[in-house]
């Protein structure tokens, strides 16, 4: 197979400033995907990847455990009904569905504010000692929720930072809009800290951010809505992209985000199940899935489609 993925690397910028000696030519090297029960040993740099269902991504690799927009408490809110989310719901934190699904973490990455994403973000932190990256409203909102002050790293986007066992490049990103008027939910910011959220209308999205994350040789682009910034985006070659089937009111969505990236060799659905629905469950459909995979087929058809159900999990090796 072509390494479709690295075939602009000597043009990007980004790349060169990433990438140097052994690096690069360990970037030159095939990447496979293979399902962890498949019983295949691994071979070099290994990724495991894990989805706890919305966008909540476990990768794990022999260094580090990172994770981006963590939560498993999934309590009913009627997100995926024609009200939509009931902006009175109490903030749940389930704190035993976290112990046995989240055990550990080096590092967390917060996408945008809203409780799906940020919820259980205060519990993981104390619990784990990690290193917890976003905006200055999601980390008002985490000081908020008691999150340790001194694991909080403010971003606004641009940043390029080392962590144990991986790199991460953080972009500034925007989140999805509806309607004529193009409004977000639970839109605002934070610029102080807040009372104590205690219903999700409290928890706001504080601006969205996008990352890189590059574990030397495999490499994830995730954003937490289904929108981006093109310009920022464009060049970059990531092994997997994450793509969620929202989008409906952001143009050419999937399309244009396939193009920026260089038609990624694997393209793995995000944020598509009912969140109201058990995680122990297999993931019950909230967004369109199905189109979701034929414009990817359409639009980019040398990508590959990988399809993980909840607490299931693949191997990226290099």
């Amino acid at each position: 197979m072509t390494d479709r993925n690295h075939r602009s690397f000597a043009l990007s910028r980004r790349s060169l400033v990433k990438w140097g000696g052994a690096a690069a030519l360990a970037a030159s090297i095939p990447v496979t995907i293979a399902a962890a029960t498949a019983g295949a040993e691994p071979t070099g740099k290994s990724v495991r990847l894990r989805w706890l269902g919305t966008n909540s991504w476990e990768f794990t690799t022999e260094e580090t455990t990172v994770l981006i927009d963590p939560w498993v408490s999934r309590f009913p809110t009627g997100a995926y009904t024609e009200a939509g989310a009931n902006p009175e719901t109490k903030i749940e934190v389930h704190e035993d569905v976290i112990d046995e699904h989240l055990p550990k973490a080096d590092t967390i990455l917060v996408t945008h504010g809203h409780w799906d994403h940020i919820a259980d973000v205060p519990y993981i932190a104390k619990k784990t000692g990690a290193t917890v990256i976003g905006t200055e409203t999601h980390l008002n909102l985490l000081r908020a929720m008691d999150a340790p002050e001194e694991q909080l790293g403010q971003v606004v986007g641009g940043e390029f930072y080392q962590f144990k066992g991986c790199t991460v490049e953080v972009f500034k990103s925007t989140h999805s809009a509806k309607g004529d008027h193009k409004k977000i939910e639970f839109a605002g910011t934070r610029t102080s800290v807040p009372k104590r959220p205690m219903k999700i209308k409290h928890l706001v999205e504080g601006g969205s951010l996008t990352y890189l994350l590059d574990f030397g040789g495999v490499s994830f682009f995730n954003a937490g809505s289904a929108n981006f910034h093109q310009h920022q985006t464009e060049g970059l070659t990531p092994t997997v992209l994450f793509i969620q089937p929202g989008g409906g009111h952001t143009p050419d969505y999937v399309e244009r985000l396939l193009k920026a990236t260089g038609y990624p060799r694997y393209v793995v659905p995000t944020h598509w199940d009912d969140f109201d629905k058990p995680l122990t469950e297999p993931a019950v459909p909230g967004g369109d899935i199905e189109t979701l995979q034929k414009r990817v087929a359409k639009a980019s058809p040398d990508s590959e489609f990988v399809r993980i159900d909840h607490l299931e999990h693949h191997d990226f090796q290099s």
